[in-house]
Protein backbone atom coordinates (compact mmCIF):
# COMPACT_ATOMS: atom_id res chain seq x y z
CA UNK A 1 0.00 0.00 0.00
CA UNK A 2 0.90 3.68 -0.30
CA UNK A 3 0.51 6.14 2.58
CA UNK A 4 0.67 9.87 1.87
CA UNK A 5 0.89 12.95 4.06
CA UNK A 6 0.56 16.54 2.90
CA UNK A 7 -1.63 19.58 2.49
CA UNK A 8 -5.26 19.10 1.44
CA UNK A 9 -6.92 22.29 0.20
CA UNK A 10 -10.42 22.40 -1.21
CA UNK A 11 -10.07 23.61 -4.81
CA UNK A 12 -12.32 26.32 -6.26
CA UNK A 13 -11.55 26.48 -9.97
CA UNK A 14 -12.69 29.06 -12.53
CA UNK A 15 -12.30 28.83 -16.31
CA UNK A 16 -11.57 32.19 -17.97
CA UNK A 17 -11.07 33.19 -21.61
CA UNK A 18 -7.74 34.89 -20.88
CA UNK A 19 -5.85 36.22 -17.91
CA UNK A 20 -7.11 39.67 -16.89
CA UNK A 21 -5.01 42.80 -16.79
CA UNK A 22 -4.49 44.42 -13.35
CA UNK A 23 -7.53 46.33 -12.06
CA UNK A 24 -9.82 44.72 -14.66
CA UNK A 25 -12.93 42.58 -14.16
CA UNK A 26 -13.86 39.51 -16.15
CA UNK A 27 -16.51 36.79 -16.14
CA UNK A 28 -15.72 33.12 -15.66
CA UNK A 29 -17.02 30.76 -18.32
CA UNK A 30 -17.14 27.75 -16.01
CA UNK A 31 -16.72 26.83 -12.35
CA UNK A 32 -16.13 23.57 -10.53
CA UNK A 33 -14.85 22.47 -7.14
CA UNK A 34 -13.21 19.35 -5.73
CA UNK A 35 -10.67 18.17 -3.20
CA UNK A 36 -7.05 18.91 -4.02
CA UNK A 37 -3.46 18.88 -2.79
CA UNK A 38 -0.42 17.10 -4.28
CA UNK A 39 -0.48 14.10 -1.93
CA UNK A 40 -4.27 13.51 -1.85
CA UNK A 41 -4.39 13.86 -5.65
CA UNK A 42 -1.60 11.31 -5.99
CA UNK A 43 -3.34 8.88 -3.62
CA UNK A 44 -6.60 9.21 -5.58
CA UNK A 45 -4.63 8.55 -8.77
CA UNK A 46 -3.03 5.44 -7.27
CA UNK A 47 -6.40 4.24 -6.01
CA UNK A 48 -7.86 4.49 -9.53
CA UNK A 49 -4.90 2.44 -10.74
CA UNK A 50 -5.83 -0.25 -8.23
CA UNK A 51 -3.41 0.49 -5.36
CA UNK A 52 -4.49 0.46 -1.70
CA UNK A 53 -3.93 3.98 -0.34
CA UNK A 54 -4.34 6.09 2.78
CA UNK A 55 -3.91 9.81 3.53
CA UNK A 56 -2.75 11.77 6.56
CA UNK A 57 -3.82 15.41 6.32
CA UNK A 58 -5.39 18.12 8.47
CA UNK A 59 -8.82 19.59 7.72
CA UNK A 60 -11.11 21.88 9.66
CA UNK A 61 -14.38 20.77 11.20
CA UNK A 62 -16.27 22.67 8.51
CA UNK A 63 -18.23 21.87 5.33
CA UNK A 64 -15.07 21.90 3.18
CA UNK A 65 -13.26 19.48 5.49
CA UNK A 66 -16.18 17.06 5.64
CA UNK A 67 -16.63 17.25 1.86
CA UNK A 68 -12.96 16.43 1.32
CA UNK A 69 -13.09 13.36 3.53
CA UNK A 70 -16.23 12.10 1.76
CA UNK A 71 -14.57 12.70 -1.60
CA UNK A 72 -11.52 10.61 -0.64
CA UNK A 73 -13.71 7.85 0.72
CA UNK A 74 -15.65 7.80 -2.56
CA UNK A 75 -12.30 7.15 -4.29
CA UNK A 76 -11.56 4.25 -1.90
CA UNK A 77 -8.76 6.17 -0.17
CA UNK A 78 -8.50 5.28 3.53
CA UNK A 79 -9.24 8.37 5.66
CA UNK A 80 -8.87 6.72 9.09
CA UNK A 81 -5.72 8.77 9.75
CA UNK A 82 -7.11 12.16 8.72
CA UNK A 83 -6.91 14.88 11.38
CA UNK A 84 -9.92 17.14 11.95
CA UNK A 85 -9.18 20.37 13.85
CA UNK A 86 -12.10 22.29 15.35
CA UNK A 87 -10.24 25.61 15.73
CA UNK A 88 -8.62 25.77 12.29
CA UNK A 89 -10.27 26.21 8.89
CA UNK A 90 -9.79 23.84 5.98
CA UNK A 91 -7.26 25.17 3.47
CA UNK A 92 -8.74 26.73 0.31
CA UNK A 93 -7.07 26.96 -3.11
CA UNK A 94 -8.58 29.20 -5.79
CA UNK A 95 -7.51 28.58 -9.36
CA UNK A 96 -7.94 30.41 -12.67
CA UNK A 97 -7.68 28.26 -15.80
CA UNK A 98 -7.12 29.90 -19.17
CA UNK A 99 -9.43 28.44 -21.81
CA UNK A 100 -7.59 27.00 -24.79
CA UNK A 101 -4.10 26.79 -23.31
CA UNK A 102 -5.04 25.04 -20.07
CA UNK A 103 -2.57 27.23 -18.16
CA UNK A 104 -3.56 27.92 -14.60
CA UNK A 105 -2.73 30.16 -11.64
CA UNK A 106 -3.44 28.96 -8.10
CA UNK A 107 -3.82 30.97 -4.90
CA UNK A 108 -3.63 29.03 -1.62
CA UNK A 109 -4.93 30.12 1.78
CA UNK A 110 -3.82 27.76 4.53
CA UNK A 111 -3.90 28.28 8.29
CA UNK A 112 -3.83 24.66 9.42
CA UNK A 113 -1.02 22.14 9.79
CA UNK A 114 -0.13 18.61 10.79
CA UNK A 115 1.98 18.56 13.96
CA UNK A 116 4.20 15.66 15.08
CA UNK A 117 1.86 14.99 18.00
CA UNK A 118 -1.02 14.54 15.55
CA UNK A 119 0.64 11.41 14.15
CA UNK A 120 0.58 8.21 16.18
CA UNK A 121 2.88 5.93 14.25
CA UNK A 122 1.90 2.90 16.35
CA UNK A 123 -1.59 3.08 14.82
CA UNK A 124 -0.46 3.37 11.20
CA UNK A 125 -0.36 0.49 8.71
CA UNK A 126 3.10 -0.44 7.45
CA UNK A 127 3.15 0.82 3.84
CA UNK A 128 5.49 -0.06 1.00
CA UNK A 129 5.73 3.64 0.12
CA UNK A 130 5.35 6.83 2.16
CA UNK A 131 4.75 9.84 -0.10
CA UNK A 132 5.44 13.30 1.39
CA UNK A 133 5.29 16.95 0.30
CA UNK A 134 7.35 18.62 3.04
CA UNK A 135 4.99 21.48 3.85
CA UNK A 136 4.77 20.54 7.56
CA UNK A 137 8.42 19.73 8.07
CA UNK A 138 8.35 18.57 11.71
CA UNK A 139 5.66 16.01 10.91
CA UNK A 140 7.41 15.15 7.64
CA UNK A 141 10.64 14.36 9.49
CA UNK A 142 8.78 12.20 11.99
CA UNK A 143 7.25 10.11 9.21
CA UNK A 144 10.50 9.91 7.24
CA UNK A 145 12.35 8.59 10.30
CA UNK A 146 9.54 6.11 10.96
CA UNK A 147 9.67 4.97 7.31
CA UNK A 148 13.35 4.10 7.67
CA UNK A 149 12.58 2.20 10.87
CA UNK A 150 9.83 0.07 9.29
CA UNK A 151 11.55 -0.37 5.92
CA UNK A 152 9.19 1.73 3.80
CA UNK A 153 10.30 3.58 0.65
CA UNK A 154 10.22 7.38 1.03
CA UNK A 155 8.96 9.33 -1.98
CA UNK A 156 9.07 13.12 -1.97
CA UNK A 157 7.21 15.70 -4.07
CA UNK A 158 7.79 19.44 -4.03
CA UNK A 159 6.71 21.82 -6.75
CA UNK A 160 8.22 25.17 -5.80
CA UNK A 161 10.50 26.99 -3.38
CA UNK A 162 8.30 27.71 -0.37
CA UNK A 163 9.97 26.35 2.74
CA UNK A 164 13.32 24.72 3.52
CA UNK A 165 13.03 20.97 2.94
CA UNK A 166 16.76 20.16 2.89
CA UNK A 167 16.64 18.23 6.20
CA UNK A 168 14.43 15.49 4.77
CA UNK A 169 16.28 15.01 1.46
CA UNK A 170 18.91 12.57 2.84
CA UNK A 171 16.05 10.26 3.86
CA UNK A 172 14.37 10.31 0.44
CA UNK A 173 14.60 7.25 -1.81
CA UNK A 174 12.72 8.76 -4.77
CA UNK A 175 12.92 12.51 -5.24
CA UNK A 176 10.52 13.47 -8.05
CA UNK A 177 10.29 17.25 -8.20
CA UNK A 178 9.16 20.03 -10.51
CA UNK A 179 11.68 22.15 -12.39
CA UNK A 180 10.57 25.25 -10.49
CA UNK A 181 11.88 23.74 -7.26
CA UNK A 182 14.87 21.94 -8.78
CA UNK A 183 16.23 25.01 -10.57
CA UNK A 184 15.53 27.34 -7.66
CA UNK A 185 17.06 25.04 -5.05
CA UNK A 186 20.20 24.27 -7.05
CA UNK A 187 20.59 27.63 -8.84
CA UNK A 188 20.84 25.83 -12.19
CA UNK A 189 18.99 26.04 -15.51
CA UNK A 190 18.86 22.50 -16.84
CA UNK A 191 17.46 19.27 -15.45
CA UNK A 192 20.77 17.39 -15.69
CA UNK A 193 22.64 20.18 -13.90
CA UNK A 194 19.97 20.31 -11.19
CA UNK A 195 20.10 16.53 -10.72
CA UNK A 196 23.89 16.66 -10.37
CA UNK A 197 23.58 19.14 -7.49
CA UNK A 198 20.58 17.41 -5.93
CA UNK A 199 22.72 14.28 -5.65
CA UNK A 200 24.69 16.04 -2.93
CA UNK A 201 21.52 16.08 -0.81
CA UNK A 202 19.71 12.92 -1.92
CA UNK A 203 21.37 9.56 -2.64
CA UNK A 204 18.22 8.05 -4.10
CA UNK A 205 16.64 8.19 -7.54
CA UNK A 206 16.08 11.78 -8.75
CA UNK A 207 13.59 12.91 -11.41
CA UNK A 208 12.96 16.50 -12.54
CA UNK A 209 9.71 17.19 -14.40
CA UNK A 210 9.49 20.10 -16.86
CA UNK A 211 5.89 20.14 -18.09
CA UNK A 212 5.75 20.05 -21.88
CA UNK A 213 9.52 19.48 -22.03
CA UNK A 214 9.08 16.09 -20.40
CA UNK A 215 11.10 14.69 -17.50
CA UNK A 216 14.71 13.71 -16.83
CA UNK A 217 15.77 11.12 -14.27
CA UNK A 218 18.89 9.55 -12.81
CA UNK A 219 19.12 6.12 -11.22
CA UNK A 220 22.21 3.99 -10.61
CA UNK A 221 24.34 6.43 -12.61
CA UNK A 222 22.14 6.29 -15.72
CA UNK A 223 20.19 9.24 -17.12
CA UNK A 224 16.75 8.75 -18.69
CA UNK A 225 14.67 11.32 -20.57
CA UNK A 226 10.94 10.95 -21.11
CA UNK A 227 9.06 13.21 -23.51
CA UNK A 228 5.66 14.63 -22.58
CA UNK A 229 2.74 13.15 -24.51
CA UNK A 230 0.82 15.68 -26.60
CA UNK A 231 -2.88 16.00 -25.79
CA UNK A 232 -5.48 18.73 -25.99
CA UNK A 233 -4.83 20.49 -22.68
CA UNK A 234 -7.95 21.51 -20.79
CA UNK A 235 -6.31 22.11 -17.42
CA UNK A 236 -2.78 21.39 -16.17
CA UNK A 237 -3.80 21.57 -12.48
CA UNK A 238 -2.43 18.46 -10.76
CA UNK A 239 -0.42 17.22 -13.73
CA UNK A 240 2.63 16.70 -11.52
CA UNK A 241 0.53 14.85 -8.93
CA UNK A 242 -0.76 12.57 -11.69
CA UNK A 243 2.83 11.95 -12.85
CA UNK A 244 3.65 10.82 -9.31
CA UNK A 245 0.69 8.42 -9.38
CA UNK A 246 1.96 6.73 -12.51
CA UNK A 247 5.57 6.76 -11.34
CA UNK A 248 4.75 5.24 -7.93
CA UNK A 249 2.49 2.64 -9.51
CA UNK A 250 5.45 1.49 -11.59
CA UNK A 251 7.72 1.56 -8.55
CA UNK A 252 5.32 -0.72 -6.64
CA UNK A 253 5.36 -3.10 -9.61
CA UNK A 254 9.17 -3.18 -9.79
CA UNK A 255 9.41 -1.41 -13.16
CA UNK A 256 12.56 0.22 -14.52
CA UNK A 257 13.07 3.98 -14.21
CA UNK A 258 12.29 4.43 -17.93
CA UNK A 259 9.00 2.54 -17.62
CA UNK A 260 8.04 4.43 -14.45
CA UNK A 261 8.67 7.77 -16.14
CA UNK A 262 6.78 6.76 -19.28
CA UNK A 263 3.75 5.64 -17.29
CA UNK A 264 3.91 8.80 -15.17
CA UNK A 265 3.89 10.89 -18.35
CA UNK A 266 0.89 8.98 -19.68
CA UNK A 267 -1.15 9.42 -16.49
CA UNK A 268 -0.25 13.13 -16.39
CA UNK A 269 -1.29 13.62 -20.03
CA UNK A 270 -4.67 12.00 -19.48
CA UNK A 271 -5.29 14.12 -16.41
CA UNK A 272 -4.74 17.29 -18.43
CA UNK A 273 -7.66 16.43 -20.73
CA UNK A 274 -10.16 17.23 -17.97
CA UNK A 275 -10.44 20.08 -15.45
CA UNK A 276 -9.26 19.83 -11.87
CA UNK A 277 -6.57 17.85 -10.11
CA UNK A 278 -8.60 14.65 -9.81
CA UNK A 279 -11.31 14.53 -12.49
CA UNK A 280 -9.03 13.36 -15.29
CA UNK A 281 -7.04 10.78 -13.33
CA UNK A 282 -7.34 7.56 -15.36
CA UNK A 283 -8.04 3.95 -14.49
CA UNK A 284 -5.31 1.40 -15.12
CA UNK A 285 -7.01 0.15 -18.28
CA UNK A 286 -7.40 3.69 -19.64
CA UNK A 287 -3.73 4.48 -19.02
CA UNK A 288 -2.61 1.23 -20.65
CA UNK A 289 -4.83 1.86 -23.69
CA UNK A 290 -3.43 5.36 -24.05
CA UNK A 291 0.16 4.09 -24.01
CA UNK A 292 -0.60 1.25 -26.41
CA UNK A 293 -2.21 3.64 -28.90
CA UNK A 294 0.69 6.09 -28.69
CA UNK A 295 3.24 3.33 -29.27
CA UNK A 296 1.19 1.94 -32.19
CA UNK A 297 1.08 5.35 -33.87
CA UNK A 298 4.69 6.27 -33.08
Amino acid sequence: MALGMGIIPFDLLYTIDKYPAPESKIDATDFFSQGGGPIPNCMVGLSRLGVTTAVIAAVGDDPFGHAMIKGLQAERVNTDYMIMKKKSPTAIATGYIEKGSGRRTMVLYRNIEVLPRDIRTNTLPIPKIIHLDGRDMSATMKLARWAKKVGAIVSFDIGSMRNDVSDVLPSVDHLVVADQFAFGFTKTRTAKAAIEKLQKHCRGTIVVTEGLKGSTGLEDGRHVHQRAFKVKNVDTTGAGDAYHSGYLYGLLRGWSLADRMEFGAAVAALKCTRPGGQSGLPTLNAAKRFLAERKKNA
